[in-house]
């Protein structure tokens, strides 16, 4: 499908270009564009590595509140760019993981902003992975999804193995990781792998508008992020004492400041982030 031009949350004059990443900034939003549209943005170190300085740049702007990652062109992402050199015999793919995946990921889950995976067209592989690893994900109606590592004998990286299991359950993820079959944006939306499916000529506002909304939170959205991905692997106790940290934060906020004032006059509050 044609993919909407990058205005749609930002203008010309804030959108930088490299070669494999467009970076757009609105209100308070950061889009980040995967620019290989002649290959479905296949994946190289190059886009890994600047999706990743992209999400860290982003962590230390308090201008920025939201990230968006989305795809140029018809695809969101077709996962790893097998030209690059990836064979069979490469003893080393080990290493390029740990060194160029892992940070992506990690740069991702551990932005205490929201992350919202705009998918138009594909999502394949580990570009199936890189939509998994962001918060929320909007779907165009073309978006397909596809756990394609055993199509060619490899197993699911980049998270996959981690997010599926706990966005569609162990059984559901087993079936699509085994069988690599594809699933359209209606039943990613069933099985709870997308949280909204719009009108691909929409995808652009129906993502700006939600991003924009996200936008306007105050500091504690950054720490509820925190606890939920805490909570994945704490047992109750440690839970308990995480949300007594969080919440100790989230009260010594300006945000909480201002929401609280904002209760007492019955006035909507206008949040910072700080």
């Amino acid at each position: 499908m044609p993919h909407p031009e990058p205005r749609g949350y930002s203008d010309p004059m804030s959108i930088t270009t490299t070669s494999v990443l467009l970076s757009a900034r609105d209100a308070g939003v950061l889009t980040l564009t995967l620019n290989r549209p002649e290959v479905l943005n296949g994946l190289t170190d190059e886009v890994l590595d600047a999706v990743a300085e992209g999400c860290r740049d982003a962590a230390k702007d308090d201008s920025v509140r939201v990230v968006v990652i989305t795809g140029a062109g018809r695809g969101f992402c077709s996962g790893q760019d097998l030209r690059g050199g990836i064979t069979s015999g490469d003893a080393d793919i080990r290493g390029h993981l740990r060194d160029h995946y892992v940070p992506m990921i990690k740069a991702i889950r551990e932005l205490e902003k929201p992350v919202v995976a705009s998918v138009n067209g594909v999502a394949a592989g580990a570009g199936m992975s890189l939509a998994l690893a962001a918060d929320f994900r909007i779907a165009g109606e073309s978006a397909t999804f596809i756990q394609a590592f055993v199509r060619i004998g490899l197993v699911p990286d980049a998270g996959s193995s981690y997010f599926l299991p706990r966005l569609v359950g162990t059984a559901r993820a087993l079936e699509l990781a085994m069988l690599g079959e594809t699933v359209d944006s209606a039943e990613a939306l069933r099985l709870g792998l997308v949280h909204r499916v719009v009108d691909d000529a929409h995808l652009a506002h129906a993502t700006a508008d939600f991003a924009t909304r996200l936008a306007r939170a105050p500091r504690s959205a950054g720490l509820i992020k925190r606890l939920i991905n805490q909570s994945l692997d704490n047992d109750l106790d440690t839970q308990l004492e995480r949300e007594g940290e969080a919440q100790d934060i989230a009260a010594h906020s300006d945000d909480f400041g201002a929401g609280l004032t904002a209760f007492m006059s019955k006035h909507t509050p206008e949040f910072t982030g700080h």
